[in-house]
């Protein structure tokens, strides 16, 4: 009860004080516990959609995808003939069946053509109005699509786009381009998470999403009284055999849900993962705190041992005081999660993604594992300072309080922290010298993980040397007081060492991603500049196959040379070995792809695999299955028939472009494949004739003008794309480190708040002598500028080891060029001098308020 007794007072006297490890503790929590609301909310509204507009059955194509959507390699989604209506609505158990066309392989555009479609990412859907959609949706404006010339939009998209009834839009799909008017607006009964959907009528749908009538995608089967989905789903398959999918309401609804389970499950985790960091450096930030405020407490506790208390008893009081602070901080952490959740839904709302906080999830197991989190890692934390706090004898009370004397870390710190940084180097050199990227990632891991731990331990060692370099080159021209900044910050190795340590371990990830996502643009730009010998390259950023007609648009075109267009699909290959491999992708183009991508070819010339009945394999593929030139291999097309083809050609496996492609001949699939379900092109190279790329740029612009689902882009273009993707990818993630570098930063204000209040008889004294607050300001943001800069220097210099090493292994899947971002790196470095700066605003302002007597007067 004493030792409680005394930790209550303790923390509550210091309480300042531990207001910013208590804010580190509840950043870290309300990350953790956002992250899980926000995810759980995400997968209850998905499960409520799904459900809903489940039907009790649903009877499908063969063809179709587990969750229904568009396989089908010709754009059209995978039909049944409507014949199959009559015979489910024979099956007992029966109340009711409907048949529905739908696609999800559409651009749907406005009059000025652009586009209609989400800008999340999340699907466009037309489809035909039906009873099971009128469940979930309810008309709020106009009449259900009646006629070819109507169609129906959700209120959602209606919102984002201006849309009112009347206006005219156009649905783009594989057959072509369909106009109508609106003629409703519907909305949503339950959440939509950011899919816009278009209603057609049945007849209208069929026709401009397959082309032909009495087919159906979906057969949506509604249960008589007392039957269940599964005796429904026995009955029905009994009714048409085995050559449709069949499904019941739950097993739809978790196919879809599977459809989304795995981008939910990478971003759980990876902010599960940032926050993980932002605990590490937290650690720091408690550790900084608990033994600075042991330091100061020195004679105090020197007291308390001398009328009694024993080690023991002085141990628990400051862990009870670690515990107190964990409590505080990880409740506040939940509360904060709860809000930046919704902050969350709300940021994804901007982005196109709608979450409601109707749906808002917070299960019982969230606080709990935030709490629990929380406490644990602040008692921890904690542990070290309350070993040393023990270890104090009763002579200390016979002392000056204060900072025990700490100028050199210890020679078993020394040896353990060499140690481990040399492990994690030679860890490092052997994941740079593999010869397999799986091989090669494990040491990766491994020397990531030592180096870094190694720095941390031997960062006081660091300090003394780093701090000197940078006082000689920083705080020299600044006269005595640079001098005193330097001496305060060299005065406590391990303190330094722990406050830069916490900046490093963000800096580090920031400089390692820099590096890695630096080094793939411009190996993937290399390869551009060496493999692409065509000038544009048309695609749909969406994924929407190119229809004929804008091929023959393209071809138009008088100022090009030549088209090159581009198929895959998939095939059942049979090897010389024996082996039947289901679904292997093969691409299809014509003989000029062999020119517009010049693919490295290990044995073999790549314009015979073009010639009839002849391919191409890769490398790897090759020795895989003992094939060698002039190999057959048995190829049966999908929706087409079995071809021999003989291997006339042997790619090399390290390209980046169409790695892993085995090609063959537009002509050759043709000849196994029927018209109708030819695959259609994925992408289209074109070439300019000589001298007039600019006006082919603009003509082939113009051409496509009526198909804005496609994109042309010439080298230079497609460049920027894809610079741009992974800047995106990586600004990102710098935002999720952010929360790491404002622990870190919090870090450095505790540090030099506690400083300047272990220092307050020595500031007093300085005071007095002729000091100024100018003077005496400067010297405490100088102290923080390089502790900054020392935790940049460590992190810059490990993240860009850990980047090169990273991209060793890169090279070993053909990205092959290192290339350092030092404009990043060097704006990083100075940023941190500006961190620095305004993490000492603060300390340096209290400082400079302190009454010199009273400081003075200070035990």
């Amino acid at each position: 009860m004493t030792v409680m007794k005394t930790s209550m007072r303790n923390f509550f006297a210091h309480k300042g004080r531990m207001a910013l490890s208590a804010i580190a503790v509840l950043l870290s929590v309300g990350f953790v516990c956002g992250t899980l609301v926000f995810t759980d909310t995400m997968s209850t509204t998905f499960d409520k959609l799904f459900a809903a507009t489940s039907s009790d059955v649903t009877v499908s194509a063969k063809g179709a995808s587990d969750s229904g959507e568009t396989t089908a390699d010709n754009g059209r989604p995978p039909v049944m003939p409507a014949s199959v209506l009559a015979e489910v609505r024979k099956a007992q158990g029966v109340k009711s069946a409907e048949g529905t066309v739908f696609s999800t392989s559409v651009t749907v555009v406005d009059a000025d053509k652009d586009s209609l479609s989400p800008s999340s990412g999340a699907p466009t859907v037309v489809g035909s109005w039906n009873a099971n959609d009128a469940r979930t949706m309810k008309i709020t404006s106009g009449a259900a699509p009646k006629g070819a010339d109507q169609i129906m939009v959700d209120a959602d998209t209606a919102d984002k786009h201006g849309l009112k009834l009347g206006d005219e839009i156009g649905v783009i799909s594989a057959v072509g381009t369909h106009e109508a008017k609106i003629s409703g607006i519907a909305d949503f009964t339950v959440t939509n998470p950011g899919a816009a959907i278009f209603y057609l009528d049945t007849k209208t749908a069929q026709q401009a999403l397959v082309g032909e009538g009495g087919v159906y995608t979906n057969v949506n089967v509604t249960a008589a009284a007392g039957v269940s989905d599964a005796q429904l789903k026995k009955n029905v398959t009994a009714e048409l055999g085995g050559d449709f999918q069949v499904k019941t309401a739950k097993e739809t609804a978790d196919a879809n849900q599977k459809d989304v389970e795995g981008f939910m499950n990478v971003m759980k985790y990876a902010m599960l993962g940032f926050a993980g960091i932002a605990f590490l450096v937290g650690i720091f930030l408690i550790i900084n705190t608990f033994s600075m405020l042991v330091a100061q407490r020195t004679r105090e506790i020197g007291l308390m041992r001398a009328i009694g208390s024993s080690r023991k008893q002085v141990n628990r009081s400051v862990l009870a005081e670690a515990l107190l602070l964990g409590l505080v901080g990880s409740v506040l952490g939940v509360g904060a999660g709860v809000g930046l959740a919704v902050g969350l839904m709300k940021l994804m709302g901007q982005m196109g993604m709608e979450l409601s906080t109707d749906d808002l999830t917070v299960a019982w197991t969230t606080p709990v594992v935030g709490l629990v989190l929380g406490v644990i890692v602040t008692v921890l934390a904690a542990y070290l300072p309350a070993r040393r706090a023990g270890k104090i004898s009763p002579m200390a009370a016979l002392r000056d309080a204060g900072a025990p004397a700490d100028a050199k870390a210890g020679w078993i710190r020394g040896i353990i922290g060499t140690v481990l940084t040399a492990g994690g180097a030679f860890a490092l050199y052997l994941a740079g010298s593999a010869d397999k990227a799986t091989d090669g990632s494990l040491w990766l891991g491994i020397g990531v993980v030592l180096s870094l731990i190694g720095f941390v331990v031997i960062g006081p060692l660091l300090a003394g040397a780093v701090v000197r370099v940078l006082g000689a080159v920083l705080l020299r021209a600044f006269g005595p007081v640079g001098r005193m900044a330097e001496r305060n910050a060299l005065r406590n190795p391990r303190r330094t060492g722990a406050t830069g340590a916490a900046l490093m371990i963000g800096l580090a990830l920031v400089a390692c991603l820099s590096v890695v996502g630096s080094s793939m643009v411009a190996s993937a730009t290399d390869q551009l500049d060496k493999t692409v010998g065509t000038d544009f390259i048309v695609q749909s950023d969406s994924g929407q196959l190119i229809t004929p007609q804008a091929v023959k648009a393209m071809k138009a075109t008088t100022e090009l040379e030549r088209i090159t267009e581009y198929k895959w699909t998939e095939a059942d290959f049979t090897t010389p070995d024996g082996k039947t491999l289901k679904d292997t992708a093969i691409t299809a183009a014509d003989p000029s792809y062999a020119t517009d991508l010049r693919t490295e070819t290990v044995t073999g010339k790549l314009t015979d695999a073009y010639k009839p009945d002849s391919m191409s394999v890769h490398e790897k593929f090759a020795e895989d299955h003992g094939i060698t030139l002039g190999s057959k291999i048995k190829v049966a097309f999908r929706d087409g028939s079995a071809a021999d083809l003989t291997v006339r050609a042997i790619t090399s496996s390290d390209v980046v472009i169409d790695a892993g492609a085995m090609y063959t001949s537009i002509s050759t699939m043709a000849k196994y494949v029927p018209a109708d379900k030819m695959p259609l092109d994925s992408l289209v190279f074109a070439t300019a004739k000589e001298g007039q790329q600019d006006a082919a740029y603009t003509s082939l612009k113009s051409a496509l003008h009526d198909y804005p689902q496609y994109t042309v882009r010439d080298q230079t273009d497609y460049k920027d794309a894809l610079k741009d993707q992974i800047g995106q990818l990586l600004n990102m993630i710098y935002g999720l480190l952010a929360l790491a570098i404002i622990v870190a930063v919090l870090g450095v204000v505790n540090t030099l708040a506690l400083s300047v209040v272990e220092r307050t008889r020595e500031i007093g004294l300085m005071r007095a002598i002729g000091l100024s607050r100018r003077q005496l300001r400067r010297m405490i943001r100088m102290e923080s500028v390089v502790i900054a800069l020392f935790g940049a220097l460590l992190g810059l210099g490990l993240g860009m080891g850990w980047g090169a090493t990273a991209q060793q292994l890169l090279a070993l899947e053909g990205l092959m060029v290192l290339d350092i971002p030092w404009p990043t790196i060097i704006g990083v470095f100075v940023g941190s001098a500006f961190v620095g700066l305004f993490a000492a605003l603060i300390p340096a302002f209290r400082a400079g308020r302190m009454n010199v007597l009273n400081a003075i007067a200070t035990e």
